[in-house]
């Protein structure tokens, strides 16, 4: 393997994705940027190439609801990478708003294809890979919809805690293969997913977190903790990200579930 470590992101030719690309470059990383956007992702790699050299970035299309698509990407970077996959972070994803009954039915099930399925697909597809590199790590892009079911982002919110189900039930599973299998809950954040979605609870809420405040997140949860309490706390799962996050998820553990739900009752004023 070579010395350099390396993490493939998906959806990573804009927003989030792009932003976590960044974050791993800068940190020394091999980067592999994958996404459908084949225009993005030559935008990403040539832009990263000039900041951190040629050597530190490698691309290619990837769908991440087709698992032949992941098959490629993964023996692709791999075999830049030395056969290593330090990291993979399964975010890409889509988001449709509004009234459940209001968004065609198609758009719900893209939704599920794209955020349930196409992460499934990546761990499965990166599985084999990620047991043979020591010390690997899956990071899983969740959102704060997984806290309590979010009226006007039902599909949305489903898939999340569908991720959220994934990502606890594998950090079981994998822990004894030395794979760490993490999630990082932003809230709204600014990037194209939400430019001009307006409901309820952004207009209660806003849309407050930048893509760089969730990619340095992700980046933390990807690396393991160090020192004498690593050895005897458990692990940090689940990582809210910005403080609406924070006081949701720590209010969600503490308080009933009906709380939670007149919560959310009031902030999307069902």
């Amino acid at each position: 393997m070579s010395g350099r470590p390396g993490v493939l992101v998906s959806g990573s030719a804009a927003g989030i994705g792009r932003a976590t690309a960044e974050r791993f470059a800068r940190a020394g990383w091999l980067v592999g940027v994958y996404d459908v956007d084949d225009a993005g992702v030559e935008r990403a790699v040539r832009e990263l190439s000039a900041a951190h050299g040629e050597d530190a970035v490698v691309g290619g299309h990837l769908d991440v609801t087709e698992p032949a698509q992941w098959e490629a990407a993964l023996a692709g970077f791999t075999e830049a990478s030395g056969g290593r996959l330090d990291v993979l972070v399964n975010n890409a994803g889509v988001l449709h708003g509004g009234r459940f009954a209001d968004v065609p039915l198609a758009a719900h099930r893209r939704t599920i294809e794209i955020n349930v399925q196409g992460t499934v697909n990546g761990c499965h597809a990166a599985h084999p890979y990620l047991r043979a590199t020591p010390g690997a790590c899956v990071v899983n892009l969740c959102s704060a919809s997984a806290i309590y079911g979010q009226a006007e982002l039902a599909s949305y919110s489903a898939s999340k805690f569908a991720v959220r189900g994934l990502t606890e039930a594998l950090e079981l599973e994998w822990r004894k293969e030395d794979i760490r299998v993490r999630a990082v809950w932003p809230l709204f954040v600014a990037t194209a997913m939400t430019d001009g979605l307006h409901i309820a609870s952004t207009d209660a809420l806003g849309v407050k977190l930048t893509a760089e405040d969730v990619a340095e997140e992700v980046y933390a949860a990807a690396l393991p903790r160090t020192g004498r309490l690593a050895r005897v706390l458990p692990p940090r799962v689940h990582t809210a990200v910005g403080r609406p996050a924070k006081v949701l998820a720590a209010a969600a553990d503490l308080v009933p579930s009906f709380v939670s739900r007149e919560v959310n009752r009031r902030i999307a004023r069902s």
